[in-house]
């Protein structure tokens, strides 16, 4: 009897044993997949947000990306080298090119002195037919490259010398900024660049600037600086 009772305590211990067994091993098995499944969680997550640090950083570098600056032209015509000295500061502070307007007939000292009766400027500003003055070249190179056209000039009875007309009349400024500048002794820039527009009937035109004939560098750069256009 006793060895009966013997047989089933031990029987019963070993059933326990292996019920026991396995379930630890069920248990450290759902653990495993647990950890495993935090671990595909956690570097899915992790790829997301990569993936959204990345697209964030190409996004800032978009926005950042700057926008590239017009090419610009600089168109003179100097009688006495004052335009001239004006208009090559703009090109300098631009990184722009330079274009001189030159009469096929220059004009001589003697031509250009109003104070004399008879002069040529005296004979153009009186009759207004002879101020058709025939350039060497009115035309410039890939003139579609240029998005901003200066147009440089002094002022002859309170209006732009008249060498710079055919130059106005001959080009097409659609899609242009045109910005007049001009120099003078004493007058101001008066109507001459309203009167350029309406002759050019044509491109985006600025209110423009008169310096003196000996206008400083600095005072140039200055105004050019204010234009939020330097290359």
């Amino acid at each position: 009897m006793r060895k009966k009772l013997l047989s089933v305590f031990l029987t019963c211990v070993l059933t326990m044993g292996l019920l026991a067994g396995c379930g630890s091993g069920a248990g450290n098995n759902t653990s495993r997949n647990n950890s495993a499944g935090g671990a595909a969680s956690s570097n899915s997550s992790n790829n997301v947000s990569n993936n959204a640090q990345q697209n964030g950083a190409a996004s800032e570098n978009t926005g950042n990306t700057p926008k590239e600056t017009g090419k610009v032209l600089v168109v003179y015509y100097s009688a006495t080298g004052s335009t001239k000295a004006v208009a090559e500061t703009i090109a300098e502070s631009t990184n722009g090119d330079l274009f001189e307007l030159v009469p096929k007939d220059d004009y001589t000292n003697a031509d250009l002195d109003w104070t004399k009766n008879g002069s040529r400027v005296n004979i153009e500003h009186d009759d207004e037919s002879k101020r058709d003055i025939e350039l060497v070249a009115d035309t410039v190179d890939n003139w579609e490259s240029y998005s901003y056209v200066f147009i440089g000039y002094p002022i002859w009875w309170g209006i732009a010398a008249w060498p710079v007309n055919n130059f106005i009349k001959n080009n097409d400024f659609t899609g242009k900024t045109v910005i007049p500048f001009c120099t003078s002794a004493s007058s101001g820039l008066g109507d001459s660049g309203v009167l350029l527009e309406k002759m050019a009937g044509t491109g985006d035109w600025q209110e423009g600037i008169r310096f003196r004939s000996s206008a400083a560098s600095s005072d140039v750069q200055n105004w050019v600086s204010g234009l939020g256009i330097l290359n």
